[in-house]
């Protein structure tokens, strides 16, 4: 199956007559007519594969996580193929020059959405998002490498993507950077978890099939194994635990791969990209909120917490308080308020009734229907209890941890020292601020997102958002080895085709409005999301125009 499948991609037409921009372009285009028709299919599959057939805010979520974000992906795709093909570089949101490029301290400062098509501005109103380059970064030079890759059209090479089983746009989204921007051929490693996507792919992104640029197979970790170590097989693309990065990159066996580290010997000596789990942080800064952002803030921890289940790398594990501050008790309150609230969920994904015993210290059994509590231990210590802070859970469980610091001042420098120092993993995170303090300690807020060392760090948002954007690339902060992956080595989407990107800041409000479709009690979040794909699908203004007044409508109702 392996070698008949590598005969068909180095026999393919796209080894004859090449990748070239025009050819990315009609792609991106074809890839969006063949999305739309599986959309239906997609969604119930998704929603009955995670054990919760026919659930509205289920489908919902499907539909968020996957179609929209392919549609989204080709369309931001494309428009920056045809800037390239047209003007020599991506068109940014905001014109840039060395002289009047904005910097956070001494580094350059992109902005990256809203963009200026798909209606951005209109639809995530108060959302910006700015990518912060390494120091020194000459604005005029920062698509180079990737201009040069995406100028050649010739494709030679046959990059593995071994895919994440927990939400379907990770292993597509992957799988298109590595063919669509990177100009090689793809074999999608399905997870087993997820294997039951397969044929919406093939259907779904039928033109990179036919052209040879994409094939998916199903299997096992011995089948995972056979493709990482086929001569064929030129590089390796992996989302999953440091510990699946580990087994990967140094061998099975501990001792092996402590022999194999300790002597710089990999197992594998491909090139190796990944995106890897993360414990990832929320910081709440203490002071004056009003009862309306508290709320705010607290349904979006919730939501980060219970969004597919907790099965996202990217869902929030701890929350970093003030030991001292007044709000403190009715801030955690409404966390377990809405986390009361909102249904609970199968947990399909393997191990975790047994991975959240163990991360809770209980005993506690799913109910008849497959379904664990949703849980937020308050009050941890990581001195006491040092698992849930060393380790990531992946469970439907979140702890929160009081630290005690003189002022607020103090306590945000002690939380990103915190985060950086005592909790692994370097991909996302989050952190609340009171408007005040924003508008009174600019540079120190500045200088503490600065010093957060995390790829994204998103203010008052969750990172969930930023992942979906597509704009900002995603993946762990710079400096990550094969010995130390952190949380990976690599960025995806990245649509701007950005060189040098150190890390994305997005900042929002401290209340969203219209209401967030990925808050849970949304009552018409799966309307919203299809006419979010069908304005980006629209042709004409006339369309378009439609397609939003029902996207505020359901907005506004859903409320």
């Amino acid at each position: 199956m392996i070698q008949e499948t590598i005969d068909r991609l180095q026999n393919a037409p796209v080894r004859k007559h090449g990748l070239t921009l025009q050819r990315r372009i009609d792609l991106c285009r074809s890839c969006v007519e063949t999305v739309i028709p599986t959309i239906e299919d997609w969604i119930q599959t998704g929603a009955r594969g995670k054990l919760c057939p026919d659930r509205k805010d289920v489908l919902a979520e499907e539909l968020l996580t996957g179609p929209l974000i392919a549609v989204r992906l080709l369309k931001l795709l494309e428009k920056s193929f045809s800037d390239l093909q047209r003007f020599g570089a991506p068109k940014l949101p905001e014109n840039i020059n060395h002289g009047s490029t904005r910097r956070l301290h001494t580094k350059p400062l992109i902005r990256i959405f809203p963009t200026n098509s798909l209606w951005d501005s209109v639809t995530f109103r108060g959302i910006e998002a700015n990518a912060v380059l390494a120091a020194r970064t000459d604005p005029k030079k920062i698509h180079l490498a990737l201009f040069d890759r995406l100028q050649d059209s010739s494709v030679s090479k046959i990059s593995l993507v071994l895919g994440a089983g927990n939400v379907s746009s990770v292993p597509f989204s992957d799988a298109i950077h590595k063919s669509l921007v990177c100009g090689q051929q793809v074999i999608l490693k399905m997870n087993p978890v997820n294997a039951y996507l397969k044929p919406i792919f093939e259907q779904a992104f039928a033109p990179l099939f036919k052209e040879g640029l994409l094939v998916a197979l199903e299997g096992d970790s011995q089948v995972g194994q056979a493709l990482v170590d086929h001569p064929s097989i030129d590089d390796v693309h992996l989302t999953g635990s440091i510990q699946t990065h580990d087994r990967i990159v140094w061998g099975d066996d501990p001792l092996e791969s402590q022999l194999r580290k300790g002597s710089n010997s990999p197992r594998l000596t491909k090139p190796v990209t990944s995106e890897l789990g993360n414990v990832s942080p929320w910081i709440v800064v203490p002071g004056k909120y009003s009862t309306a952002e508290l709320d705010s803030q607290a349904k979006h921890i919730a939501a980060s917490i219970t969004n597919n289940v907790g099965f996202n790398c990217l869902a929030t594990r701890v929350i970093i308080t003030h030991q001292s501050w007044p709000q403190r008790r009715r801030f955690l309150d409404l966390i377990q308020k809405h986390l009361r609230e909102t249904p609970l969920r199968p947990s399909y994904y393997p191990g975790s009734i047994e991975r959240y015993q163990k991360f809770t210290q209980s005993n506690t059994q799913p109910d008849g229907s497959g379904c664990l509590p949703w849980c937020l231990l308050e009050s941890q210590d990581i001195e006491n209890n040092p698992l849930v802070f060393q380790e990531e859970s992946f469970a439907c469980m979140c702890i929160e941890t009081a630290l005690n610091s003189p002022n607020e001042e103090w306590f945000l420098e002690q939380a990103v020292a915190f985060c950086n120092n005592q909790l692994p993993g370097t991909l996302c995170a989050s952190i609340t601020f009171p408007n005040r303090f924003i508008q009174e300690k600019r540079s120190l807020v500045n200088s503490s997102v600065n010093k957060l060392g995390y790829g994204c760090v998103c203010i008052n948002q969750w990172s969930g958002l930023a992942y979906s954007l597509l704009t900002p690339p995603w993946g762990g902060a710079p400096g990550a080895t094969l010995d130390d992956a952190k949380s990976g080595i690599g960025q995806v989407h990245n649509t701007f085709l950005l060189e040098r990107v150190e890390k994305t800041i997005l900042r929002g409000p401290l209340i969203n409005s219209p209401k967030p479709v990925w808050f849970p009690d949304h009552r018409n979040a799966l309307a919203v999301g299809h006419e979010l794909i069908g304005l980006y699908h629209s042709s004409d203004l006339r369309s378009s125009t439609g397609h939003l007044l029902r996207l505020f409508r359901n907005a506004l109702s859903g409320a």
